[in-house]
């Protein structure tokens, strides 16, 4: 971990609890690994994955039913992996 993903990894641990608790959806476990990948990709600082995981990390929100709470988070999560010069979309935001 750098200073760099450092905010961005406190983030994803106040999230990832919060997905954990999304169950009863069927792409809940592809949800889980998913976000577990995004956690690697920002540990190990890379862009591509980064923004690839994130996308799918959103839509599994999505499907799960955008929760508040965790929607909450993930925009946090997102919020601090920009401050910290990723590149979370692969367009600008509306």
């Amino acid at each position: 971990m750098s200073e760099r993903t450092a905010a961005s990894l406190a983030k994803f641990d106040e999230f990832f609890p919060l997905l954990k608790n999304l169950t009863g959806n069927p792409g809940h476990d592809r949800l889980i690994d998913d976000a577990d990948a995004l956690r690697r990709a920002i540990a190990s600082f890379h862009m591509e994955a980064i923004r690839f995981r994130m996308h799918n990390v959103d839509r599994g929100l999505r499907e799960a039913g955008d929760h508040a709470d965790a929607r909450a988070a993930f925009e946090a999560l997102r919020h601090a992996l920009e401050e910290a010069g990723f590149h979370t979309r692969s367009q600008a935001a509306p």
